[in-house]
């Protein structure tokens, strides 16, 4: 059988490294299909949707550290995967779709699925050509895949499906096709020392910390030591940094801390490492701000710079260590980290079994008790919405353990499907998904996945029949809840249906005994646990605005005959 350009594509992507491509098939894959049955050297996982294919790539490649694939048919394939390929863009992992085509000589004129993927991908990738010949092949595919390891981003290759079945051209695939690179990269000896005098002068420093400190634990806590700083989490930098730090003060954010709050804003230099944190609400006014990314087009973005350097966290702390003095006040680092075990108290106070009741347990709860009986290098995977919020606050994380999500992104419905690209990946590894009930019912089709590909991924589902953050959105703003509601679902039976084991829990009583059984399982588990609606995920400080709205969607509530709700808005978070 003669080799086809579609032989020639999975020949690179096993040389590349590719295990296995996401995607659903379609006869403008069905060349690609077909070699990679032939091959047999990369697994094609079925999903339902090409949506949860992109965020499974994505998943793994944040968890590899190296390039996932995804693929989807022509038209409608491709449409599916751009949700997702916007958060594997959004969170900087190297990922490469494989967008199947019309057939080339339709091109143009209104055929069936016609789109135009060039145009489609554009925002959501730093590559994205199209193969139109054989001369093309293996040229065009291993750009793609440096690009996508090289800038840690989203590679689109679109390949109609004539051209997939036409004979391979006589350019061989190289053996090597992936060049990693891991340059070290640090400031300029005149920045350093313009960062050091900066900090030298400081006299209440904190640190604002980010996935790009992922690696730099041990320098960070030198640096956090000579400086007497407090150091503050973005999202995505919890899982790098919460664990063994004394100088841990919380999070910030909308999802953040009280102490993380203050921690920044009552600085008077602001050091961030590594973060493009985007509210700009949560800097402070008035003091020095300073930043360290290896992006430099990120510097600035946020907040206006005392001074901006381009380098990576590790290298650049390395250098900048022996710069800093010695001398150093440690009050405002005392009174962050007081502040912070307040709080600490406070959040850990909520989240008992004692203030729990039935048909409707505190969440905190819930996520306290899987914490508490997940293996050590469980990887975690949250919803956007509520799931996401405690999550940040009732993880405990350690040096093996991950945490995944659309942070950047805020998509809905990225949990389970991520947990699926996790636990292909890794399948000896614990996985656990934190799903809401309006995630998991939008890509609902694709617990099948885990029953067919026999992933024994946990999914913990919070059930409380609304869109809850949507609703405390809404209440903040001072609208009463419309379209909020969810249809009261037994996600257990639904998984028992399927063949998956299904657990419900609505009495707390029996969440510990349930949750050890769900971790037990040697296979995929759904543990429905009903959860409290009115719970507020407060954030760490409220506005006049915010305050004004609250006060609005009381009246409201109460001129529209639901004043029953603020007395279960009291019950629940109140009269604990």
């Amino acid at each position: 059988m003669k080799k086809t350009i579609a032989d020639a594509v999975v020949e690179t992507l096993v040389n590349a490294g590719v295990k296995r491509i996401f995607g659903i098939t379609g006869d403008s894959l069905n060349a690609i299909i077909d070699a990679v049955r032939r091959s047999g050297k990369i697994e094609w996982i079925h999903v339902r949707h090409e949506e949860v294919a992109a965020f499974a790539a994505g998943a793994e490649a944040e968890l590899s550290g190296t390039i996932a694939v995804c693929a989807g048919s022509s038209g409608p394939g491709n449409l599916h995967l751009i949700n997702g390929l916007y958060d594997c863009y959004r969170n900087r992992v190297p990922v490469l779709a494989i967008a199947a085509h019309i057939p080339s000589d339709e091109i143009g004129s209104g055929y069936f699925q016609s789109t135009h993927p060039e145009q489609i991908f554009q925002e959501c990738s730093d590559f994205c050509e199209m193969i139109t010949t054989e001369k093309q092949m293996p040229r065009t595919l291993t750009m793609a895949i440096q690009t996508a390891i090289g800038k840690s981003t989203v590679s689109v290759v679109i390949l109609p499906g004539d051209i997939a079945s036409l004979e391979e051209s006589t350019h061989p695939v190289p053996q090597r096709v992936a060049y990693p690179a891991k340059p070290i990269v640090h400031p300029s000896a005149d920045d350093l020392q313009l960062l050091a005098n900066y900090l030298n002068e400081g006299k209440k420093i904190t640190l604002l910390c980010g996935a790009g400190c992922k690696g730099a634990h041990a320098e960070l806590m030198d640096l956090c030591a000579r400086l007497q700083s407090p150091m503050v989490v973005a999202l995505r930098g919890k899982e790098y940094l919460e664990y063994d730090n004394p100088y841990f003060v919380g999070l910030t954010g909308l999802i953040g801390y009280a102490s993380g709050y203050h921690a920044t804003m009552d600085c008077d230099v602001l050091l961030m490492l590594g973060t493009d944190f985007p509210y700009r609400q949560f800097y402070p006014e008035k003091a020095a701000i300073l930043q360290v990314d290896i992006n430099a087009a990120n510097l600035g973005r946020r907040a206006p710079l005392a001074h901006g350097v381009c380098g990576d966290v590790k290298d650049t702390v390395r250098q900048l260590l022996p710069l800093l003095q010695d001398e150093r006040s440690s009050t405002h680092l005392q009174k962050s980290v007081e502040r912070y075990h307040k709080v600490r108290e406070e959040l850990d106070e909520m989240a008992v079994k004692g203030n729990s009741v039935k048909n409707g347990m505190h969440p905190q709860y819930l996520t306290k008790v899987v914490s508490d009986a997940a293996a050590p290098n469980a990887v975690f995977t949250a919803d956007v919405g509520t799931p996401t919020v405690w999550a940040a606050r009732y993880l405990q994380m350690n040096e093996q353990r991950r945490l995944i999500g659309s942070f950047n992104h805020g998509t809905m419905a990225n949990a389970l499907p991520q947990a699926i690209g996790v636990q292909a990946t890794e399948r000896d590894r614990q996985v656990i998904s934190f799903s809401g009930d309006g995630g998991l019912s939008m890509l609902l089709g694709d617990l099948i996945t885990l029953k067919q590909h026999n992933l024994p991924v946990k999914v913990v589902v919070f059930n409380n029949s609304a869109l809850s953050f949507v609703e405390l959105e809404m209440k903040a703003g001072g609208y009463l809840e419309s379209g909020t509601d969810l249809h009261a679902t037994d996600f257990a039976a639904v998984a028992n249906a399927l063949g998956i084991q299904g657990i419900r829990v609505e009495d707390p009583e029996e969440l510990e005994d349930a949750v050890a059984r769900a971790m037990s399982h040697d296979g995929p588990v759904l543990l429905d646990v009903l959860v409290n609606r009115q719970e507020l995920s407060m954030p760490p400080t409220i506005t006049m605005q915010q305050a004004k709205g609250f006060s609005l969607w009381m009246a409201k509530a109460i001129m529209n005959g639901r004043g029953d709700e603020l007395i279960d808005l009291a019950k629940s978070n109140l009269f604990r």
